[in-house]
Order: structure tokens, then C-alpha cells, then sequence
């Protein structure tokens, strides 16, 4: 075949959005139910295909994390997850996504639109555990999105995010256990944040509590965690629980 009768093949370029959040002390995904086909009915990332050729691929995936969820798109960082494009991946031809990730605290609910019926929050672990029907490839890409943030917890201050302006050791282990999924034996954490240098700093303040007051902390200067929070390979066994 010569060069001039060389045919670009067919491939439509989308952007798909796994935006995390913490919720009654678990990790959720948002997740938008599809109201047209492929897959109507089933639970989805928001996202969609760029809408022209012009169209920036960062700009496109803020316009339908707007338009699927109407989230507020300032105040979310996104950062790029990864690109999929698997053959088969769509039953609509061959597509490949860009996907994105933001974590971010506090978020509010998400109103449905264009194509999507419903929009919602789901706990991460459900998803993960296949206890939903979802589209596409998309389990795979949420779960490359929370592996993502369970290392960026180990690396950086993100945790202090989910907390207050003021927080206890133990509120910070909670954001902790959230993003991870196991529980934390709470002696070796007390140590590992102690241990990082800038991570947090006293408050100068306690909360009452029955017994002990709990010292206060607040966010400290280092952003880059060194040494960094390592997860554990296995959750504390029971009788390290049993002596706290």
C-alpha cells in the first residue's frame, strides 16, 4: 500500500473523571447513572468525547464533570490518571479516554445532567468489591484512581485536607483508615506522624473528652512527606487492638 492510499483509522478520544471524596468517614466515588445507551441504566464515571477537534482534552473533562454533575470545577484539582484504550473497551467502536483524579474534601452533592439520569455518591468499597453494575472499563479506572490516593496520603499532607482547622491524632488516623480501607494500630501511627517533620504542629489547644483531654494539632509547613507514611502490608492483629 502506498502512502497516498494510507487511511487514518477511526478513534474517538473521550475524558473520563474519578473525583473522590470523604463522607460519613468513608471513600466515595462519584459515580452517574447512564440514561442512554451503551449500558443505560448501569452506573458510570462522568465523562464523555471531546466535542470538537479544537477542544482542549483538560477543558473537556471540566466541561462535563460540569455538565454530568454540576460540580463546581474551580474548586477541584485534576490531575491526570492515565489513558485507556483497550480494543473492545466500547461497544460503540474504538475509544480511547483520558482519564482524570481529584480528591478533594467537603464536597457537596451532584445534580444530574445531559446524558445522565441520576449522579451520586457511592462508597468506594462497594464499588471495588463489584457489588455494582458498571460500565465500560471503569471499576479498572476507579481503581486505579484509589490506588493513586492511597499513595498519595503515604507521600504528601493530603490527609490534613480532611480534617478540620484544629484535629486529634485520632481524626487523622480516621482519614487514614478511610482512604486505606484497614484499620491502624494507633501506637505505631502516633509514632510514624510524630516521626515526619512539619507533617503537623501543636495547636496549643485541647478538646474536652471524657478522661484525658485530646491535644490539638494543625496542618503543618511540609506538603512532601519524608520519611513518608508507608502503609501497612496487613492490618494490627487482635491482640495488638487488645492492648490500646
Amino acid at each position: 500500500m502506498t502512502e497516498d492510499q494510507w487511511v487514518p483509522p477511526v478513534v474517538l478520544l473521550a475524558v473520563d473523571l474519578v473525583i473522590l471524596t470523604l463522607r460519613r468517614s468513608r471513600l466515595h466515588v462519584l459515580l452517574v447513572e447512564r440514561g442512554i445507551e451503551p449500558y443505560k441504566g448501569a452506573l458510570a464515571l462522568p465523562g464523555g468525547f471531546l466535542q470538537h477537534a479544537e477542544e482542549e482534552i483538560t477543558a473537556a473533562a471540566h466541561r462535563e464533570l460540569a455538565e454530568e454533575a454540576d460540580l463546581d470545577v474551580e474548586t477541584l484539582r485534576l490531575e491526570q490518571l492515565g489513558v485507556y484504550g483497550d480494543p473492545g473497551r466500547d461497544p460503540r467502536g474504538r475509544v480511547v479516554s483520558v482519564a482524570y483524579l481529584a480528591i478533594a474534601p467537603r464536597l457537596p452533592e451532584p445534580t444530574a445532567g445531559t446524558d445522565a439520569a441520576d449522579a451520586g455518591w457511592q462508597p468506594v468499597e462497594g464499588v471495588l468489591a463489584d457489588d455494582l453494575t458498571l460500565a465500560f472499563d471503569h471499576r479498572r479506572i476507579i481503581s486505579d484512581g484509589v490506588e493513586r490516593a492511597r499513595a498519595k496520603l503515604e507521600h504528601s499532607s493530603l490527609a490534613t485536607a480532611f480534617c478540620g482547622p484544629t484535629f486529634t491524632i485520632t481524626d487523622l488516623q480516621d482519614v487514614y483508615e478511610a482512604v486505606w480501607g484497614i484499620p491502624l494500630d494507633p501506637r505505631n501511627f502516633y509514632r510514624k506522624v510524630q516521626k515526619t517533620e512539619g507533617f503537623i504542629v501543636p495547636a496549643g489547644t485541647a478538646r474536652k473528652a471524657t478522661g484525658r483531654p485530646a491535644r490539638l494539632f494543625r496542618a503543618g509547613p511540609r506538603t512532601v512527606l519524608y520519611p513518608p507514611m508507608v502503609r501497612p502490608t496487613e492490618p494490627p492483629s487482635p491482640k495488638e487492638q487488645e492492648s490500646e
